[in-house]
């Protein structure tokens, strides 16, 4: 679908309304099918599915660097867009103001489930090298045998899933 409308020449330039219609509705359905992977990614981290989150990094980062071509082509054709397809011009930069809320949405996302990983990161680590101390029995009582007792013995659960 996106495959087929990729633009050969780097630098095209538009001459008509054909044209100018041809490069804007590219752009707008690369647009589309990143908005739609983008989408996913979010409501995958939400649901803590991150591995399966990761599995669409691929895909996104080839529709971003084809948006990203799109970009520049309606950029080094502005004035001629402007004038043959100003209708289709104004769709793109709303369908464009709506992507950037997309992406701050799930820039947010992104970060609140790293900070939620480095959390229990933290947490675990300060659980593992806590001494564990017999309460009641002085601050020198440790658990286990004296000297041989190992500090910070205890069992460890790492989930797998995420």
């Amino acid at each position: 679908m996106v495959d087929r409308l990729r633009v050969v020449d780097e630098r095209p330039r538009v001459s008509n309304a054909v044209e100018a219609e041809t490069l804007i509705e590219a752009v707008m359905e690369t647009l589309g099918a990143l908005s739609h992977v983008v989408g996913e990614e979010t409501g995958l981290v939400k649901a803590g599915r991150l591995k399966d989150a990761m599995e669409r990094e691929t895909r996104k980062a080839e529709l971003a660097g084809v948006y990203m071509k799109g970009v520049e082509q309606i950029k080094l054709n502005a004035v001629a867009l402007a004038r043959f397809a100003p209708d289709r011009v104004k769709r793109l930069k709303t369908a464009h103001l709506a992507f950037q809320d997309l992406i701050d949405l799930n820039q947010t996302v992104l970060a609140t489930a790293r900070a939620i990983s480095e959390s229990i990161m933290r947490d675990l680590a300060a659980d593992a090298n806590r001494q564990n101390k017999a309460p009641g029995y002085g601050p020198t009582a440790t658990v286990g045998a004296g000297v041989f007792a190992r500090p910070n013995a205890g069992p460890l659960v790492l989930s797998k899933s995420l």
